[in-house]
Order: structure tokens, then sequence, then C-alpha cells
């Protein structure tokens, strides 16, 4: 074996017990799904609602989930309860659709979790799979809240964008549009988690 393959193998094998370590050294309980309580709302950005009308796109909530558009329609907030949380993922209980009021067509996007670390917010779609529909592309900042009881951590600026072309191009064909895009700003959203 020449010097170069060596050296090739040698840092694969330092990659591979690095990563090793680093899995072996994060504690298992770090996996383990927990209760949790706590919000994640987050408030479509400007102008993005009133594209959206215009191609007669709503926002409906799945109940305990709720959506409310401000007095003129300009911005819609979707508020989703926290049900629990395994590492950075925290799942919500309800949902959201998207729905063509024109053809009735929608686009459910259930349970949402949310995952910090992944910078990802996913959904259980109508048909059972899962996809991701929002990438998390800023968080402004984090707060940790220590008390006896609880431990409680607050996001705060977490802007979304849809997660790819791929989901966009789904929500376009799924709702007989063509208004969606991954490449604007959504919406900006808190998470507030404790366990």
């Amino acid at each position: 074996m020449n010097l170069g393959r060596r050296l090739i193998a040698l840092t694969g094998a330092i990659v591979m017990a690095g990563a090793s370590a680093f899995a072996a050294s994060i504690p298992a309980q770090a996996f383990t799904t927990i209760p949790a309580t706590g919000i994640f709302t987050f408030t479509t950005s400007p102008g993005i609602l009133p594209a959206w009308s215009s191609a007669d796109i709503v926002l409906v909530g799945i109940s305990p989930g709720g959506v409310t558009t401000t007095t003129y329609d300009t911005s819609a907030t979707v508020t989703l309860p926290i049900q629990a949380k395994t590492f950075t993922a925290n799942a919500t209980a309800g949902g959201f659709r998207f729905l063509n009021t024109r053809t009735n067509q929608s686009v459910r996007c259930q349970v949402p979790t949310i995952d910090t670390r992944a910078r990802v917010v996913d959904c259980v779609l109508a048909d059972g799979s899962n996809a991701e529909i929002f990438a998390i592309t800023e968080i402004r900042s984090r707060t940790k809240i220590n008390n006896d009881d609880s431990k409680s951590t607050l996001f705060t600026g977490i802007e979304l964008r849809f997660a790819s072309s791929a989901i966009t191009d789904r929500l376009n064909r799924d709702l007989s549009t063509t208004v969606f895009s991954p490449s604007v700003k959504v919406a900006v959203g808190d998470l507030l988690v404790t366990r």
C-alpha cells in the first residue's frame, strides 16, 4: 500500500473513531422522549399571507393548534402546544393545513416537530409520510430558565423558509397553484419548551 492510501485509511479511521466517541459521549437518556409543555408560534412574514390569499390559499388550524389572522389579513399566526421532547426535537399537538379555498384541496401538516439542532420543522402528512416542511435558517436567541421544579428554554426569532424546492413543488402541485417558493422567508417564530 502506498503512502497516500495509508494516509487516507488513517484519516478515515480517525474520523470514524471521533464520530463514535462523540456519539458515545451523549448520554442515552438524551434520546428518551419526555413529556414537555410550552408553545410554538410563528407569524407569516410581510407580504406572504396577501400573496397566498391572492392565490386562494389560507392557513387553517388543526386542533388543538390554531391560526389567527390580523384584522386586514396581512399576516397569520400559527399556535401549537408542545407535548413532548426528545433531545433537541420538540413535538407539538395538532397542526395546520394549507387550503385552496377555490378547489378545496389541502395539505396537512400534522403534529409538527421543531428540531432546533437539525434546524427543521417536519410534519406528518395526510398519507402518513414524514416531510421536512420548513428549514430553520436562523435562531436569534436562546435563553434557559431553570428553577427547582422545571427547566425551560426560550428560542426567539426563529426564521422559517420552505425546506426545499421539492416541498414547494409538492405544495404547488397538490394545491393547484404556483404561489409557493423556496427562496423567501415564510415566517418568524418563537418556541418555549418546559420539561
